[in-house]
């Protein structure tokens, strides 16, 4: 990995989140424009670090610097990687643009009538070009939620947290436990194969959540959460079921028709796009780049 050896010039000034690898934390540069940053400090414990700097990790950094080439709007900017050995353990540094807050709490300051339509087509249509670009070059992110959405003050929606992403080919066998189980698509759930598509499901619980300010599918566990999904989306028809599942079609999964009276607030083509989204079958899924094309963003 081609990373600077020496640390970088900033001084921390809060933390601002903590995950499985390490801490991220507001600073500011030292020096030159002193504008803020995003600082995330892995930490990797002897045990960890035998084989050198987790895969996971190497992952994030390798992605960043492949999205950093084309300095794409709606993806968080890689701006240095460094790591230092200290003693027996490794210290990695990722140092990104800094963005004033995530989805989530942008939400939770929304009015009580809640976001306008333009903010929210504002802000998925941003979501989708950001998909749009990392599904043109083959990375699929896996784990879209709104915590690893940002959007900056001026309302500039940016993609963060590459950590689980993966560069894919249509051979690639992928990992089933991946993405945050609320956004996770039916595929997933089922242990079946997936592709980029699950970043549409993912995109669509978002879409959903920017209009009810709580998350659509709300299960604590994978069996809880595919009944969920099955009453609103309806249970899918037994030839629909993926082959490859483990998991066995049963009649008692939940409703055959579609009840999906959970958005009454939505006009007849957000319900397509919604719809379009939270298509069962991956092949059925709309892709980000025809979703853009699709009327909800075409009409005022």
């Amino acid at each position: 990995m081609d990373v600077r050896t020496e640390p970088l010039c900033y001084e921390l000034l809060a933390e601002v989140g903590e995950g499985s690898y390490g801490k991220v934390y507001k600073a500011r540069e030292a020096g030159g424009d002193q504008r803020l940053l995003a600082v995330k400090k892995f930490h990797c414990r002897p045990d960890a670090c035998e084989n050198g700097i987790p895969p996971v990790m190497i992952r994030e950094v390798a992605l960043l610097r492949k999205m950093k080439c084309f300095s794409h709007p709606n993806i968080i900017m890689l701006l240095d990687a460094s790591v230092v050995s200290v003693g027996k353990t490794l210290d990695l540094t990722l140092v990104l643009e800094y963005i004033d807050q995530d989805l989530s709490t942008y939400l939770s300051k929304a009015p009580a009538s809640g976001l306008s339509r333009d903010c929210i087509k504002d802000v998925m249509q941003q979501l989708l070009q950001g998909l749009d670009f990392l599904h043109t070059n083959m990375v699929v992110h896996r784990d879209l939620k709104p915590e690893n959405i940002l959007i900056s003050s001026q309302g500039r929606v940016k993609i963060a947290d590459f950590g689980l992403a993966r560069i894919y080919t249509f051979n690639i066998a992928l990992t089933p436990g991946v993405v945050t189980l609320w956004y996770r698509a039916p595929e997933v759930l089922l242990n079946s194969a997936y592709m980029s598509s699950v970043d549409m499901w993912s995109s669509g619980c978002i879409f959903a959540e920017l209009f009810l300010r709580r998350p659509l599918f709300q299960g604590y566990t994978e069996v809880q959460q595919l009944q969920k999904i099955f009453e609103v989306i309806g249970l899918p028809s037994e030839k629909d079921w993926p082959k490859d599942s483990p998991v066995s079609y049963s009649l008692s999964w939940g409703p055959k028709g579609s009840c999906n009276n959970t958005l009454h607030q939505l006009d007849p083509d957000g319900s397509d796009l919604l719809s379009q989204c939270l298509a069962f079958r991956p092949g059925d899924r709309i892709s980000a780049a025809k979703a853009l094309a699709h009327p909800f963003f075409m009409k005022d």
